[in-house]
Protein backbone atom coordinates (compact mmCIF):
# COMPACT_ATOMS: atom_id res chain seq x y z
CA UNK A 1 0.00 0.00 0.00
CA UNK A 2 1.41 3.38 -1.01
CA UNK A 3 0.94 6.07 1.61
CA UNK A 4 3.27 8.77 0.25
CA UNK A 5 5.43 9.41 -2.76
CA UNK A 6 9.16 8.96 -2.37
CA UNK A 7 12.05 11.38 -2.86
CA UNK A 8 12.51 10.52 -6.54
CA UNK A 9 8.85 11.22 -7.28
CA UNK A 10 9.08 14.48 -5.31
CA UNK A 11 12.06 15.46 -7.44
CA UNK A 12 10.12 14.74 -10.65
CA UNK A 13 7.14 16.76 -9.38
CA UNK A 14 9.47 19.66 -8.50
CA UNK A 15 10.99 19.64 -11.99
CA UNK A 16 7.55 19.65 -13.65
CA UNK A 17 6.28 22.44 -11.38
CA UNK A 18 9.36 24.56 -12.07
CA UNK A 19 8.65 24.39 -15.83
CA UNK A 20 4.90 25.03 -15.58
CA UNK A 21 3.10 28.23 -16.49
CA UNK A 22 -0.22 26.97 -15.13
CA UNK A 23 -0.89 24.28 -12.54
CA UNK A 24 -4.19 22.60 -11.70
CA UNK A 25 -3.64 20.37 -8.66
CA UNK A 26 -6.41 18.03 -7.58
CA UNK A 27 -5.61 15.58 -4.80
CA UNK A 28 -2.73 15.12 -2.36
CA UNK A 29 0.09 12.73 -3.23
CA UNK A 30 0.07 11.00 0.14
CA UNK A 31 -1.86 10.54 3.36
CA UNK A 32 -0.96 14.07 4.48
CA UNK A 33 -3.17 13.81 7.58
CA UNK A 34 -0.52 11.52 9.09
CA UNK A 35 2.77 13.35 9.61
CA UNK A 36 4.82 10.28 8.66
CA UNK A 37 3.24 10.33 5.19
CA UNK A 38 2.86 14.06 4.54
CA UNK A 39 6.34 14.77 3.12
CA UNK A 40 5.47 14.31 -0.55
CA UNK A 41 2.38 16.52 -0.37
CA UNK A 42 4.19 19.17 1.71
CA UNK A 43 7.12 19.22 -0.71
CA UNK A 44 4.76 19.62 -3.65
CA UNK A 45 2.85 22.40 -1.86
CA UNK A 46 6.11 24.24 -1.21
CA UNK A 47 7.03 24.01 -4.90
CA UNK A 48 3.56 25.17 -6.00
CA UNK A 49 3.80 28.18 -3.65
CA UNK A 50 7.26 28.96 -5.06
CA UNK A 51 5.92 28.69 -8.62
CA UNK A 52 3.07 31.07 -7.74
CA UNK A 53 5.60 33.62 -6.45
CA UNK A 54 7.36 33.31 -9.81
CA UNK A 55 4.20 34.15 -11.76
CA UNK A 56 2.70 30.71 -12.38
CA UNK A 57 -1.10 30.50 -12.21
CA UNK A 58 -1.90 27.85 -9.60
CA UNK A 59 -5.32 26.36 -8.97
CA UNK A 60 -5.90 24.01 -6.06
CA UNK A 61 -8.99 21.86 -6.59
CA UNK A 62 -10.74 19.51 -4.22
CA UNK A 63 -11.50 19.35 -0.54
CA UNK A 64 -8.48 17.26 0.43
CA UNK A 65 -6.03 19.52 -1.39
CA UNK A 66 -7.77 22.61 0.01
CA UNK A 67 -7.32 21.05 3.46
CA UNK A 68 -3.59 20.75 2.69
CA UNK A 69 -3.56 24.50 2.04
CA UNK A 70 -5.26 25.13 5.36
CA UNK A 71 -2.92 22.77 7.21
CA UNK A 72 0.18 24.56 5.92
CA UNK A 73 -1.36 28.07 5.77
CA UNK A 74 -0.95 28.48 2.02
CA UNK A 75 -4.49 29.45 0.97
CA UNK A 76 -3.35 32.98 0.17
CA UNK A 77 -0.07 31.85 -1.40
CA UNK A 78 -1.62 30.19 -4.47
CA UNK A 79 -3.77 31.76 -7.18
CA UNK A 80 -7.07 30.02 -6.34
CA UNK A 81 -8.38 27.36 -3.97
CA UNK A 82 -11.60 25.48 -4.75
CA UNK A 83 -13.21 22.76 -2.66
CA UNK A 84 -15.05 21.43 -5.72
CA UNK A 85 -12.59 18.83 -6.99
CA UNK A 86 -14.57 16.86 -9.55
CA UNK A 87 -16.83 19.79 -10.34
CA UNK A 88 -13.83 22.08 -10.84
CA UNK A 89 -12.29 19.64 -13.27
CA UNK A 90 -15.56 19.27 -15.18
CA UNK A 91 -15.88 23.05 -15.45
CA UNK A 92 -12.31 23.30 -16.77
CA UNK A 93 -13.17 20.57 -19.30
CA UNK A 94 -15.98 22.78 -20.59
CA UNK A 95 -18.82 20.66 -19.24
CA UNK A 96 -22.05 22.31 -18.16
CA UNK A 97 -22.57 22.23 -14.41
CA UNK A 98 -26.28 22.21 -13.48
CA UNK A 99 -25.91 24.80 -10.70
CA UNK A 100 -23.90 27.17 -12.87
CA UNK A 101 -26.34 26.66 -15.74
CA UNK A 102 -29.31 27.46 -13.50
CA UNK A 103 -27.67 30.65 -12.25
CA UNK A 104 -26.76 31.64 -15.80
CA UNK A 105 -30.43 31.51 -16.81
CA UNK A 106 -31.69 33.77 -14.00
Amino acid sequence: MGLDCGPESSKLYAEAVARAKQIVWNGPVGVFEWDNFSCGTKNLMDKVVEATKNGCITIIGGGDTATCCAKWDTEDKVSHVSTGGGASLELLEGKVLPGVDALSNV
